[in-house]
């Protein structure tokens, strides 16, 4: 609640920070959000090689501006499911904020109408939205 009132004030945006990383899925301690943690390894496009990535300005982007390797400046992103220690040295964390759409609940009534006959007849009520 007190970071609300302070990014209401300051303009400010929250960067998730205490979020579980053992989980896929949590919510923000601090904003209340539903966040998602994505563990992406970036690859070199030509050759295929590992190489460590970091975020600047929210963009998964290689530590150095070349492969090492081959010499080629060209990389793709690549979406883990579970990180394991093979891929822990070069993996980073993005953590993504999920909209959730609202929930349509229909609940459905049945009324007995009993008359003077011995059976009952059950009728469906009409929905109302």
């Amino acid at each position: 609640m007190g970071f609300n009132i302070i990014s209401a004030l300051f303009g400010t945006k929250c960067n998730h920070e205490h979020v579980g990383m053992d989980k896929d899925f949590g919510y923000c301690p601090d904003c209340g959000a539903l966040i998602e943690n994505q563990w992406i390894i970036l690859k070199c496009s030509c050759c295929g090689m590992k190489h460590k990535a970091i975020i600047k300005h929210g963009k998964v982007v290689p530590v150095n501006n070349f492969c090492h390797n081959c010499g080629s400046e060209e990389y793709k992103l690549e979406k883990l499911n579970k990180i394991d220690f093979v891929n822990a040295n070069y993996a980073v964390l993005v953590r993504k904020e999920v909209k959730e759409k609202p929930r349509k609940s229909v609940t459905q009534c049945w009324v007995d109408y009993t008359t003077g006959k011995t059976f009952s007849q059950q009728q469906l009520l009409p929905q109302y939205q």
